[in-house]
C-alpha cells in the first residue's frame, strides 16, 4: 500500500514539474503567432477526440449504441445554436429514449 502513495506522490511532483517548466523556460516571454494559433486549436481538437473515443469505442473496437444517438442530437441542436445546457438536456434524454426504445 505505500508503494501506491509513493507512486502518487512521484506522479503529483512530476506534473507540478512539467507545469513549471513552461513559464520557466519562456520567462514572461510572448510565444511566436503560429504557436499560438496551433496552441489555441489543440483544446478543441482534444475535447473532439475523447468525445468521439468514449462515444463510439467499447474495449478497443468500434461499437455504436444509445451514446451515439445523444451525441447526434447534442450536434443537431448547436447547429440550431442552442445553448449548453439546452445542448446537454437534448443529448441525455436523446440517449436515454434511445435506451429505453432499446429495452
Amino acid at each position: 500500500m505505500i508503494a501506491v502513495w509513493w507512486t502518487i506522490g512521484a506522479l503529483a511532483l512530476a506534473t507540478a514539474a512539467i507545469k513549471a517548466a513552461g513559464p520557466v523556460l519562456l520567462g514572461g516571454r510572448e510565444l511566436p503567432a503560429p504557436t499560438a494559433s496551433v496552441i489555441a486549436l489543440l483544446a478543441p481538437a482534444l475535447l473532439a477526440a475523447l468525445v468521439v473515443a468514449e462515444t463510439f469505442g467499447h474495449d478497443g473496437r468500434l461499437s455504436v449504441d444509445p451514446r451515439a444517438a445523444g451525441l447526434a442530437a447534442a450536434a443537431m441542436a448547436l447547429a440550431l445554436r442552442a445553448g449548453v445546457v439546452t445542448v446537454i438536456v437534448v443529448a441525455a434524454v436523446a440517449t436515454a429514449l434511445t435506451r429505453a426504445a432499446l429495452l
